[in-house]
């Protein structure tokens, strides 16, 4: 299905003429990208395995990135739930299911790769055949908490990275396209193989609230 009422967007805000934030708002919807359907039906095949109850649901996303991220003291380790938010407005999680376990390896999916967890938070954990640039060549696909970017899957003459060619926190420096010119700077990797987007952060993440689950009222659970 897809989302009409999707609402997403990226700008650069700053003074003197140099931008020091990414603003990022948006209701949480993938747009121009469609989703499978939740809860999971009874009639799916896919419920014998993953019984996802959860809906997809708009919540509201507003926060700042730093537009010239810097690397911190020291990595830190991500958190659960997001650490990075596509370009078509979708969160990316970290690679763990809530048992601990890789996502991707062990929790249904829709054909975007994606589900919504329990406040109905639509989100990917890895590579998404949706994610706008996904197959382009070191493409900006989305960024970070820490407003470092992410890129695609492939470097500047296409051949597929893997985690050897990136350091622990799963990101490498390249040139990349990098609001408008073109730039040697650090970014985390889209890979197939685990952590799969972002192993911890090189720079400082900024704190998102968690979507938060819908009031349960008379006769709901």
């Amino acid at each position: 299905m897809t989302w009409p009422e999707a609402q997403f967007a990226i700008q650069l805000d700053g003074g003197g003429g140099r931008a020091v934030s990414r603003i990022v708002h948006g209701n949480g919807l993938p747009l121009d990208t469609p989703t499978g359907r939740f809860p999971v039906s009874p009639s799916d095949p896919a419920f014998r395995i993953d019984r996802n109850p959860n809906s997809i649901r708009a919540h509201e996303v507003a926060f700042h990135l730093p537009a010239s991220p810097e690397f911190a003291a020291q990595p830190s380790c991500v958190p659960m739930g997001m650490i990075g938010v596509a370009l078509n407005g979708v969160a990316i999680f970290n690679a763990l299911d809530d048992a601990g376990r890789d996502a991707v390896a062990h929790e249904v999916q829709d054909l975007c790769n994606g589900h919504p967890q329990m406040a109905g938070e639509y989100h990917y954990h890895g590579p998404s055949p949706c994610l706008p640039g996904e197959r382009g060549l070191d493409q900006l696909i989305g960024y970070a908490l820490d407003g470092f970017g992410i890129t695609s899957m492939y470097d500047a003459n296409g051949r597929e990275l893997t985690d050897a060619d990136l350091d622990a926190c799963h990101g490498r420096v390249s040139e990349i396209e990098w609001d408008g010119r073109r730039v040697n700077i650090y970014h985390y990797v889209l890979t197939r193989e685990y952590p799969y987007t972002v192993g911890c952060f090189r720079g400082t993440p900024v704190h998102v609230p968690h979507a938060r689950p819908p009031r349960r009222g008379p006769g709901r659970w």
